[in-house]
C-alpha cells in the first residue's frame, strides 16, 4: 500500500490560558489549523477531509459538534467532511488513525488532523471530576478524590509488587521531562523554577496527591491545540515539488499499532498474571507498530514521544518499548539512556509533564514533534540525526493505546 506522508503542522503555546484572553475552544482549534496551513503552504481549498481529536469539550465547555466548528474556520471548509474522535487521552491519535485510513483507502489525498482541549478555566476539583469520565464511573475509583493520580499510583503499586519500585527513579523521570521542557518554546512549564526539593518527599515542596503520586509526578492541566496534515503519496509528491523538496525528505507514517483493553484497571491487571509485562496490550500496540514498520525494536529508533500523564506511566513505557527487560526500567533511567543526550531520548519535548497535556490534542502534538525531530525543526530539543521516532499515546488507565512510527521518507 502507498505511504501516508506527514507534511508538518502547528501547535499553540501550551503555557497560555485562553479564558484569561477572553477566548474559547473555537480559538484553540482555529489557531493551529491556520498556523498549519501557513507553515505548509497548503491552501484551504486543497483540504479534502478533517479529523478532530477531543475528549471532554461537553464537560469543560458545554460544547459538542466540533466538526461544525472546523467548518467555521474558513469559508472553503464549509461542506467538507469532518468527524470528531474520542478515546480519552488518545483522542488525537484516533483522529490520525482515521485520517490515515481515509488516505490508504483512496478516499482522499489530503487530510487535516487537529486535536484540541480547553481545561484551565475550571478549578482543580472540577477538572479532575471531568477527566474521571475516562474511568468506569461507579465501578472503580469511588474512594479517590483525584481519580487519575489514584489510578496511576496503582500502576506503581503493581510494579512495586512484581519487581520493586524506587521513588528516586520516578523523580529522575520527572526531572528529565522538566529539563527538556525548558528547551521547548511551546512548553507549559518552560519558565518554572524547580529545585531538587521539588522532586523529593517533603510534603511542602512536593505535595502528595494520591498514594505514591506527588505534584511533580503529574502531567499538566493544559489549554492547547495542534494540527498536522497527512497526505497520499500522489499529493505529497506534488506538494514537495512545489516547495523544492525531495519526496524522500518528507516524513511518513511507517508503522502503527492500536489496541483497546477492558475499562477497569483491576480487570486489566487480571489479564496479565502470566505476562512479564504489566500491561501486555500496551506492549502489543508498540510491537504492532514495530512489525508494520518492519523494525525489530527500539534499537531502530532515534527518539520516543511517550505518554507520561504520570511518572509511573513513563516508567511502564520504558520497559514496554523494550529499552530494558520487563521490570527493569530503572536501568535506563540510571544509565541516562532516556536523557536528551542519551542513546534513546524519551520525551525530548518535555512530554505531558513538562510540555503540557491538553488531553484530546496530545496525540497530534506527538506526531508534530516527531515531524520536527525528523526534519531538524525541533530547535533547542533537537535530537541530532533523528530519522525514526515512535509515539505512544494512552487513553484512560491504558484502555485505548495508539502508537505510530514516523520515519524519514527514505528510511
Amino acid at each position: 500500500m502507498s505511504k501516508v506522508y506527514l507534511l508538518g503542522g502547528h501547535q499553540t503555546d501550551f503555557k497560555r490560558n485562553f479564558a484569561r484572553e477572553g477566548k474559547g475552544i473555537f480559538d484553540i482549534l482555529k489557531e493551529p489549523v491556520e498556523g498549519a496551513l501557513a507553515a505548509t503552504g497548503i491552501a484551504p481549498e486543497e483540504v479534502e477531509v478533517a479529523h478532530i481529536g477531543n475528549f471532554v469539550a461537553e464537560l469543560f465547555c458545554r460544547q459538542g459538534q466540533l466538526g461544525g466548528m472546523f467548518a467555521a474556520i474558513h469559508p472553503r471548509f464549509s461542506g467538507l467532511p469532518s468527524a470528531r474522535h474520542e478515546g480519552a487521552c488518545a483522542s488525537g491519535s484516533l483522529a490520525a488513525l482515521a485520517a490515515q485510513a481515509d488516505i490508504k483507502a483512496g478516499h482522499y489525498d489530503l487530510a487535516c488532523v487537529a486535536g484540541v482541549e480547553m481545561m484551565r478555566h475550571t478549578d482543580a476539583q472540577t477538572a479532575a471530576d471531568n477527566l474521571a469520565a475516562a474511568a468506569w464511573i461507579g465501578r472503580e475509583g469511588q474512594e479517590a478524590q483525584w481519580m487519575w493520580p489514584w489510578m496511576f499510583s496503582k500502576l506503581g503499586d503493581e510494579y512495586e509488587r512484581r519487581y520493586g519500585l524506587k521513588r528516586e527513579h520516578l523523580a529522575a523521570i520527572a526531572k528529565n521531562n522538566f529539563a527538556n521542557a525548558r528547551r521547548n518554546p511551546n512548553a507549559q512549564t518552560r519558565e518554572w523554577k524547580l529545585t531538587d526539593a521539588n522532586f523529593g518527599t517533603d510534603d511542602a515542596a512536593n505535595p502528595p496527591v494520591e498514594g505514591r503520586i506527588r505534584k511533580q509526578d503529574c502531567g499538566q492541566i493544559t489549554d492547547g491545540g495542534a494540527c498536522v496534515f497527512l497526505a497520499s503519496e500522489r499529493y505529497a509528491k506534488d506538494w514537495a515539488a512545489r516547495r523544492g523538496l525531495a519526496l524522500d525528505g518528507v516524513p511518513y507514517l511507517k508503522g502503527w499499532g492500536h489496541r483497546t483493553a477492558t475499562m477497569r484497571f483491576e480487570d486489566k491487571l487480571k489479564e496479565s498474571p502470566n505476562s512479564p509485562y504489566v500491561m501486555p496490550h500496551v506492549r502489543g500496540a508498540i510491537t504492532d507498530a514495530y512489525k508494520r514498520a518492519g523494525i525489530s525494536g527500539p534499537e531502530a529508533l532515534d527518539a520516543i514521544e511517550t505518554h507520561d500523564c504520570f511518572t509511573t506511566t513513563e516508567y511502564m513505557a520504558i520497559d514496554h518499548f523494550g529499552l530494558t527487560a520487563p521490570g527493569e526500567s530503572w536501568k535506563a533511567v540510571e544509565e541516562g539512556r532516556i536523557a536528551l543526550d542519551g542513546d534513546l531520548p524519551v520525551n525530548p519535548s518535555g512530554g505531558l509533564i513538562g510540555a503540557g497535556h491538553p488531553v484530546g490534542c496530545t496525540g497530534v502534538r506527538m506526531l508534530l514533534d516527531a515531524w520536527k525531530q525528523i526534519t531538524g525543526n525541533a530547535g533547542g530539543y533537537q535530537v541530532e540525526g533523528a530519522r525514526q521516532v515512535q509515539t505512544l499515546n494512552i487513553g484512560g488507565s491504558g484502555t485505548t493505546t495508539v502508537s505510530f512510527v514516523v520515519a524519514a521518507g527514505n528510511a
